[in-house]
């Protein structure tokens, strides 16, 4: 299913083509620098960009002799350059090959991710727009609460995702740091020139320090952003969800023509993509603990980070950018029902009214103690019977004091809850 719906260009990230053609890149742009300082021939170095390629199938069998990756890498490349090929790899280590590579890479993802989220935000910002004054009643512990609209719902959403565009953003700059430093990290073989010229032209920056890693405080920082996405996905599938409880059904996800709900009810209509998007959630949530615990390594490096992060950092992007995809769909196939959400809103028989009263009371001069008792006392009377509860006040001796017929009855006005929706959407910069 996930190969299926990821769209092409993520999966080119992480394709081992792109990663060795940004090895091979790293090397040739290494040979680039010592030439400028002296310490390759012009025409050794012209040889090396002029032949410089590699061959997977081979890589992949020269790997398994050597249980070296880039071993392996630079053994291929050294059957196309030749003699020539003395000078590659000069001074360096493999984690300035494989670590400013990874960064690259989890640049390139950071961006395929940002373009996501912006795809997301035109379609929930639609949806606010169109639902901008559509009443539904909020819910807080899932009781009714106050009403709210569907538009502030989805303008809430959008506010998030913006938040989230930022975070990609964090994230991108974190991670786009290269090192070419040398087997701890000193450039004691490798002139810092050589890093400095290799990062700028693969759009990194150069470590301020690193050892015979970039550190992993950097990969833990993007993969929990990657996780706080996630979770902010999860959040609004799970109020999908939530919405198209049989009971409540005021939201929906789209079902497609053809699409079937449950093997055995053919009446089921049932939200699994919103159930995808929440069970994806906690696999990137997972793997972000994963690269927290990469972050403490043995002295100037050890490897055991090095097989988690092959599968937790392309699995984590691959997974948030099909699950920005799919909640895309969602939002744009959202069926939504405003007639179930008037309907279910007045079901409470006024009882969401009940905080304008209390606020009525205690500009009058009750004690909000005082206020609330009553307020409270009326509300009790009807909750388990079929009563009304401005009828409910209206009946009530003690609030007769206070407020008339006409007083309650405007503390009833819908239009008092929606008073500040413009303002709002202006505030989280919907237009």
């Amino acid at each position: 299913m996930i190969e299926r719906y990821t769209r092409p260009r993520m999966k080119q990230v992480w394709s081992d083509e792109n990663r060795f053609a940004i090895w091979l890149k790293i090397e040739v742009l290494a040979c680039e620098a010592w030439a400028k300082l002296g310490k390759i021939p012009k025409k050794a170095l012209a040889d090396i960009q002029k032949k410089a390629r590699f061959d997977i199938k081979r890589i992949d069998a020269i790997e398994r002799e050597t249980r070296h990756d880039v071993i392996a890498f630079l053994t291929s490349v050294a059957e196309f350059v030749g003699p020539s090929s003395r000078y590659i790899h000069y001074g360096l280590t493999s984690s300035d090959v494989g670590d400013t590579a990874l960064s690259a890479m989890m640049a390139e993802a950071a961006d395929v991710i940002a373009e996501d989220i912006d795809r997301l935000l035109i379609a929930v910002k639609e949806k606010a727009k169109k639902y901008k004054h559509t009443v539904m009643i909020g819910r807080t512990h899932g009781v009714h609460a106050e009403p709210v609209t569907f538009g502030l719902k989805m303008a809430l959403m959008y506010a998030e995702l913006v938040r989230s565009r930022d975070r990609i953003a964090r994230a991108r700059e974190v991670i786009a740091v290269g090192k070419i430093s040398g087997a701890v990290g000193t450039h004691a073989n490798v002139d810092p020139r050589v890093e400095k010229y290799v990062c700028e032209k693969l759009g990194l920056k150069p470590a301020p320090i690193s050892t015979q890693v970039v550190q992993r405080d950097r990969h833990a920082e993007y993969m929990a952003e990657l996780a706080v996405i996630a979770s902010t996905l999860e959040k609004y599938a799970l109020e999908v969800r939530g919405l198209q409880k049989t009971e409540i059904l005021e939201a929906e996800e789209g079902f497609a023509k053809g699409q079937k709900g449950s093997s055995a009810m053919p009446h089921k209509r049932n939200p699994v993509a919103c159930e995808r998007v929440c069970g994806l959630a906690r696999v990137i949530r997972g793997n972000a603990m994963v690269a927290l615990e990469n972050v403490a390594l043995w002295h100037e490096r050890d490897i055991s980070h090095s097989s988690a992060e092959r599968v937790i950092v392309p699995d984590s992007t691959i997974l948030l950018d099909y699950m920005l995809h799919l909640m895309t769909e969602i939002v744009a196939n959202l069926n939504v029902y405003p007639e179930n959400m008037m309907r279910n809103l007045e079901s409470s028989r006024g009882l969401v009214f009940s905080q304008r009263v209390l606020l009525e009371l205690a500009r009058r001069g009750v004690t909000r103690e005082d206020a609330y008792k009553i307020v409270q006392r009326c509300a009790m009377s009807i909750w388990n019977t079929d009563l009304d509860f401005k009828a409910a006040l209206l009946k009530d001796l003690e609030l007769a004091k206070y407020l008339s017929a006409d007083e309650i009855a405007e503390c009833f006005d819908i239009e008092y809850h929606l008073k500040d929706v413009d303002r709002t959407f202006k505030a989280v910069g919907i237009r």
